[in-house]
Protein backbone atom coordinates (compact mmCIF):
# COMPACT_ATOMS: atom_id res chain seq x y z
CA UNK A 1 0.00 0.00 0.00
CA UNK A 2 1.40 3.41 -1.07
CA UNK A 3 2.77 5.81 1.72
CA UNK A 4 1.51 9.15 1.37
CA UNK A 5 2.68 10.83 4.48
CA UNK A 6 5.42 12.08 2.59
CA UNK A 7 4.40 12.39 -0.70
CA UNK A 8 0.55 13.81 -1.63
CA UNK A 9 1.16 13.68 -5.42
CA UNK A 10 -1.38 10.74 -5.61
CA UNK A 11 -3.85 13.10 -4.43
CA UNK A 12 -7.07 15.27 -7.07
CA UNK A 13 -9.86 17.58 -6.30
CA UNK A 14 -13.19 16.74 -7.49
CA UNK A 15 -14.39 20.66 -8.09
CA UNK A 16 -17.66 19.41 -6.50
CA UNK A 17 -15.87 19.54 -3.14
CA UNK A 18 -15.51 23.36 -3.90
CA UNK A 19 -19.18 23.36 -4.72
CA UNK A 20 -18.82 23.20 -8.33
CA UNK A 21 -21.23 21.01 -9.54
CA UNK A 22 -23.93 23.02 -8.36
CA UNK A 23 -24.98 26.54 -9.25
CA UNK A 24 -24.93 29.20 -6.79
CA UNK A 25 -22.72 27.91 -4.16
CA UNK A 26 -19.29 27.63 -3.00
CA UNK A 27 -17.10 30.81 -3.61
CA UNK A 28 -17.44 30.57 -7.63
CA UNK A 29 -13.81 30.36 -8.24
CA UNK A 30 -12.92 29.81 -12.32
CA UNK A 31 -11.73 26.25 -13.63
CA UNK A 32 -8.07 29.10 -13.34
CA UNK A 33 -8.17 29.88 -9.48
CA UNK A 34 -8.82 26.45 -9.08
CA UNK A 35 -6.11 24.81 -11.04
CA UNK A 36 -3.63 27.10 -10.02
CA UNK A 37 -4.54 26.79 -6.04
CA UNK A 38 -4.21 23.02 -7.24
CA UNK A 39 -0.67 23.38 -8.37
CA UNK A 40 0.27 25.83 -5.15
CA UNK A 41 -0.22 22.98 -3.30
CA UNK A 42 1.43 20.08 -5.17
CA UNK A 43 -2.22 18.48 -5.65
CA UNK A 44 -1.52 16.14 -8.70
CA UNK A 45 -5.02 15.87 -10.28
CA UNK A 46 -7.98 17.78 -10.51
CA UNK A 47 -11.53 16.42 -12.15
CA UNK A 48 -14.20 18.67 -13.30
CA UNK A 49 -18.10 18.67 -13.77
CA UNK A 50 -19.16 19.61 -17.26
CA UNK A 51 -20.84 22.69 -16.32
CA UNK A 52 -17.46 24.18 -15.84
CA UNK A 53 -16.07 23.52 -19.06
CA UNK A 54 -18.80 24.27 -21.12
CA UNK A 55 -17.50 25.52 -24.10
CA UNK A 56 -13.49 25.38 -23.37
CA UNK A 57 -12.80 21.85 -22.67
CA UNK A 58 -9.71 22.08 -25.15
CA UNK A 59 -8.92 25.41 -23.47
CA UNK A 60 -9.10 24.14 -19.75
CA UNK A 61 -7.37 21.03 -20.33
CA UNK A 62 -4.17 22.64 -21.64
CA UNK A 63 -4.39 25.33 -18.56
CA UNK A 64 -4.00 22.56 -16.24
CA UNK A 65 -1.52 20.56 -18.26
CA UNK A 66 0.72 23.94 -18.28
CA UNK A 67 0.43 24.19 -14.49
CA UNK A 68 1.30 20.97 -13.92
CA UNK A 69 -2.25 19.54 -12.67
CA UNK A 70 -3.33 16.39 -14.19
CA UNK A 71 -6.96 16.39 -15.71
CA UNK A 72 -7.84 12.93 -14.34
CA UNK A 73 -11.75 12.44 -15.53
CA UNK A 74 -15.10 14.41 -16.17
CA UNK A 75 -18.10 14.16 -14.20
CA UNK A 76 -20.22 12.89 -15.67
CA UNK A 77 -23.06 11.83 -18.55
CA UNK A 78 -26.37 11.89 -18.47
CA UNK A 79 -28.55 10.15 -16.44
CA UNK A 80 -29.27 7.07 -18.72
CA UNK A 81 -33.06 5.80 -17.28
CA UNK A 82 -35.15 7.44 -14.72
CA UNK A 83 -37.50 10.08 -13.56
CA UNK A 84 -34.71 12.86 -13.48
CA UNK A 85 -32.81 12.63 -16.66
CA UNK A 86 -33.68 13.21 -20.52
CA UNK A 87 -36.97 11.22 -21.12
CA UNK A 88 -36.26 10.24 -25.07
CA UNK A 89 -33.35 7.70 -25.99
CA UNK A 90 -31.98 9.47 -28.80
CA UNK A 91 -31.54 12.86 -26.17
CA UNK A 92 -30.14 10.74 -23.74
CA UNK A 93 -27.58 9.11 -26.43
CA UNK A 94 -26.75 12.27 -28.03
CA UNK A 95 -25.85 14.32 -24.72
CA UNK A 96 -24.50 11.06 -23.98
CA UNK A 97 -22.22 11.12 -27.42
CA UNK A 98 -21.62 15.13 -26.28
CA UNK A 99 -20.46 14.24 -22.92
CA UNK A 100 -17.57 12.10 -24.33
CA UNK A 101 -16.69 14.62 -26.64
CA UNK A 102 -15.48 16.76 -23.72
CA UNK A 103 -14.24 14.06 -21.88
CA UNK A 104 -11.60 13.81 -24.95
CA UNK A 105 -11.26 17.77 -25.64
CA UNK A 106 -10.30 17.89 -21.92
CA UNK A 107 -7.05 15.64 -22.85
CA UNK A 108 -8.20 13.02 -20.44
CA UNK A 109 -9.52 9.12 -20.90
CA UNK A 110 -12.09 8.71 -18.04
CA UNK A 111 -15.65 9.53 -18.07
CA UNK A 112 -17.63 8.87 -14.70
CA UNK A 113 -21.57 7.46 -15.08
CA UNK A 114 -24.35 7.69 -12.76
CA UNK A 115 -26.87 5.35 -14.13
CA UNK A 116 -30.12 7.25 -13.22
CA UNK A 117 -32.97 5.59 -11.18
CA UNK A 118 -35.51 3.53 -11.43
CA UNK A 119 -37.40 3.93 -15.12
CA UNK A 120 -40.45 5.73 -15.17
CA UNK A 121 -43.43 2.76 -14.85
CA UNK A 122 -41.41 0.47 -14.17
CA UNK A 123 -40.44 -1.44 -10.42
CA UNK A 124 -37.51 -2.51 -8.97
CA UNK A 125 -34.02 -2.30 -10.62
CA UNK A 126 -33.86 -5.29 -12.87
CA UNK A 127 -35.45 -3.58 -16.15
CA UNK A 128 -34.07 0.06 -15.23
CA UNK A 129 -30.10 -2.01 -15.32
CA UNK A 130 -31.52 -3.81 -18.67
CA UNK A 131 -31.75 -0.55 -20.13
CA UNK A 132 -28.70 0.84 -19.06
CA UNK A 133 -26.99 -2.07 -20.42
CA UNK A 134 -28.61 -1.21 -23.50
CA UNK A 135 -28.16 2.41 -23.69
CA UNK A 136 -24.02 1.27 -22.45
CA UNK A 137 -23.69 -0.84 -25.36
CA UNK A 138 -24.78 1.47 -28.15
CA UNK A 139 -22.41 4.05 -26.92
CA UNK A 140 -19.44 1.98 -26.60
CA UNK A 141 -17.99 2.39 -29.86
CA UNK A 142 -17.95 5.82 -30.12
CA UNK A 143 -16.27 6.00 -26.96
CA UNK A 144 -13.69 3.70 -27.76
CA UNK A 145 -13.63 5.69 -30.94
CA UNK A 146 -12.36 8.80 -28.80
CA UNK A 147 -10.21 7.09 -26.36
CA UNK A 148 -12.25 7.52 -23.59
CA UNK A 149 -12.90 4.67 -20.80
CA UNK A 150 -16.41 5.06 -19.11
CA UNK A 151 -16.24 4.06 -14.95
CA UNK A 152 -19.83 3.06 -13.74
CA UNK A 153 -19.70 4.34 -10.38
CA UNK A 154 -22.16 2.54 -7.98
CA UNK A 155 -24.47 4.75 -5.68
CA UNK A 156 -25.36 4.00 -2.09
CA UNK A 157 -28.78 1.87 -2.32
CA UNK A 158 -30.63 5.01 -0.62
CA UNK A 159 -30.23 6.67 -4.23
CA UNK A 160 -32.21 3.82 -5.81
CA UNK A 161 -35.31 5.36 -7.05
CA UNK A 162 -33.77 8.60 -8.28
CA UNK A 163 -30.07 8.84 -8.94
CA UNK A 164 -28.59 5.35 -9.38
CA UNK A 165 -30.51 1.86 -10.08
CA UNK A 166 -26.81 0.60 -9.79
CA UNK A 167 -26.13 0.53 -6.14
CA UNK A 168 -23.36 -2.16 -5.73
CA UNK A 169 -20.27 -2.79 -6.86
CA UNK A 170 -21.16 -6.26 -7.57
CA UNK A 171 -24.10 -5.00 -10.18
CA UNK A 172 -21.46 -2.61 -11.60
CA UNK A 173 -19.33 -5.42 -12.69
CA UNK A 174 -21.54 -7.53 -13.40
CA UNK A 175 -23.00 -4.93 -16.18
CA UNK A 176 -18.58 -4.71 -17.41
CA UNK A 177 -19.42 -8.44 -17.71
CA UNK A 178 -22.14 -8.29 -19.83
CA UNK A 179 -20.96 -5.29 -22.03
CA UNK A 180 -17.42 -6.97 -22.53
CA UNK A 181 -15.85 -4.04 -23.75
CA UNK A 182 -11.87 -2.90 -22.48
CA UNK A 183 -13.34 0.54 -22.64
CA UNK A 184 -15.77 -0.14 -19.47
CA UNK A 185 -14.87 -0.18 -15.65
CA UNK A 186 -15.77 0.86 -12.08
CA UNK A 187 -15.38 3.97 -10.18
CA UNK A 188 -15.56 3.16 -6.72
CA UNK A 189 -16.71 5.93 -4.07
CA UNK A 190 -16.08 5.32 -0.20
CA UNK A 191 -19.16 6.86 0.43
CA UNK A 192 -21.12 4.53 -1.42
CA UNK A 193 -19.53 1.49 -0.49
CA UNK A 194 -18.15 1.78 2.40
CA UNK A 195 -20.88 -0.51 3.95
CA UNK A 196 -20.96 -3.33 1.34
CA UNK A 197 -19.35 -6.54 3.69
CA UNK A 198 -18.87 -8.06 -0.01
CA UNK A 199 -16.85 -5.52 -1.17
CA UNK A 200 -13.33 -6.94 -0.83
CA UNK A 201 -14.11 -9.45 -2.96
CA UNK A 202 -15.34 -7.70 -5.43
CA UNK A 203 -12.55 -5.88 -5.61
CA UNK A 204 -10.25 -8.41 -5.99
CA UNK A 205 -12.71 -9.43 -8.99
CA UNK A 206 -12.56 -5.71 -10.57
CA UNK A 207 -8.49 -5.78 -10.79
CA UNK A 208 -7.26 -3.43 -13.53
CA UNK A 209 -10.94 -2.56 -14.14
CA UNK A 210 -10.85 -0.01 -10.96
CA UNK A 211 -10.99 3.64 -13.25
CA UNK A 212 -11.49 5.58 -10.20
CA UNK A 213 -11.04 5.90 -6.30
CA UNK A 214 -13.05 8.31 -4.49
CA UNK A 215 -12.73 9.65 -1.10
CA UNK A 216 -14.50 11.70 1.64
CA UNK A 217 -16.30 10.06 4.79
CA UNK A 218 -20.22 8.82 6.06
CA UNK A 219 -20.85 11.48 9.08
CA UNK A 220 -22.60 10.11 12.02
CA UNK A 221 -24.94 11.50 11.89
CA UNK A 222 -25.93 12.37 8.11
CA UNK A 223 -28.33 15.50 7.89
CA UNK A 224 -28.59 15.10 3.90
CA UNK A 225 -28.31 11.74 2.22
CA UNK A 226 -26.67 13.92 -0.46
CA UNK A 227 -24.89 17.02 0.73
CA UNK A 228 -23.67 16.40 3.95
CA UNK A 229 -20.36 14.13 2.96
CA UNK A 230 -17.36 14.32 5.54
CA UNK A 231 -13.91 15.37 5.11
CA UNK A 232 -12.01 11.77 5.48
CA UNK A 233 -11.62 10.99 8.85
CA UNK A 234 -14.49 13.09 10.45
CA UNK A 235 -16.76 9.77 9.91
CA UNK A 236 -17.13 5.92 10.17
CA UNK A 237 -15.53 4.80 6.84
CA UNK A 238 -12.47 2.41 6.97
CA UNK A 239 -10.66 4.66 4.74
CA UNK A 240 -7.32 2.89 4.98
CA UNK A 241 -8.55 -0.42 4.61
CA UNK A 242 -10.63 0.26 1.30
CA UNK A 243 -7.59 1.85 -0.12
CA UNK A 244 -5.06 -1.35 0.65
CA UNK A 245 -8.16 -3.13 -0.80
CA UNK A 246 -8.24 -1.01 -3.90
CA UNK A 247 -4.45 -0.75 -4.31
CA UNK A 248 -4.03 -4.84 -3.97
CA UNK A 249 -6.99 -4.99 -6.71
CA UNK A 250 -4.14 -3.60 -9.22
CA UNK A 251 -5.62 0.54 -8.71
CA UNK A 252 -2.05 2.38 -8.38
CA UNK A 253 -4.10 6.20 -9.99
CA UNK A 254 -5.52 8.95 -8.40
CA UNK A 255 -7.46 9.32 -5.05
CA UNK A 256 -10.17 11.81 -5.96
CA UNK A 257 -11.13 14.02 -3.35
CA UNK A 258 -15.31 14.21 -3.83
CA UNK A 259 -17.16 15.69 -1.08
CA UNK A 260 -20.94 17.37 -1.28
CA UNK A 261 -21.08 19.44 1.72
CA UNK A 262 -23.93 22.01 1.43
CA UNK A 263 -23.94 23.24 5.37
CA UNK A 264 -19.59 23.32 5.90
CA UNK A 265 -16.87 22.95 3.26
CA UNK A 266 -18.97 24.43 0.48
CA UNK A 267 -19.52 27.50 3.31
CA UNK A 268 -15.57 27.46 3.85
CA UNK A 269 -13.04 29.44 1.82
CA UNK A 270 -11.83 27.05 -0.64
CA UNK A 271 -7.90 27.57 -0.01
CA UNK A 272 -9.17 26.44 4.13
CA UNK A 273 -10.95 23.07 2.14
CA UNK A 274 -8.11 22.62 0.04
CA UNK A 275 -5.46 22.68 2.61
CA UNK A 276 -7.46 20.59 5.16
CA UNK A 277 -8.08 18.21 2.06
CA UNK A 278 -4.26 18.08 1.67
CA UNK A 279 -3.83 17.32 5.71
CA UNK A 280 -6.21 14.54 5.99
CA UNK A 281 -5.15 12.63 2.60
CA UNK A 282 -1.40 12.44 4.36
CA UNK A 283 -2.54 11.86 7.81
CA UNK A 284 -5.67 9.23 7.46
CA UNK A 285 -5.92 8.32 4.27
Amino acid sequence: MRDFRHDHSAIALNTATLGHNVPGVGAGWSPEQTIDACAERGIGGIVFWRREIEGRAAEIGDRARQAGVKVVGLCRTPFLVGPLGLQAEEAILSDFRQSIDQTAELGTDVLTIVVGGVETGTKGVTRSLDIVADRMAKAIPYAEACGVKLALEPLHPAYAGDRSCLTTTRDALDLCDLLGSDSVGVAIDIYHVWWDTDLPRQLARAGNRILGFHLCDWLVPTTDILLDRGMMGDGVADLRGIRREVEAAGYSGFCEVEIFSANNWWKRHPADVLDTMVERFRTVC
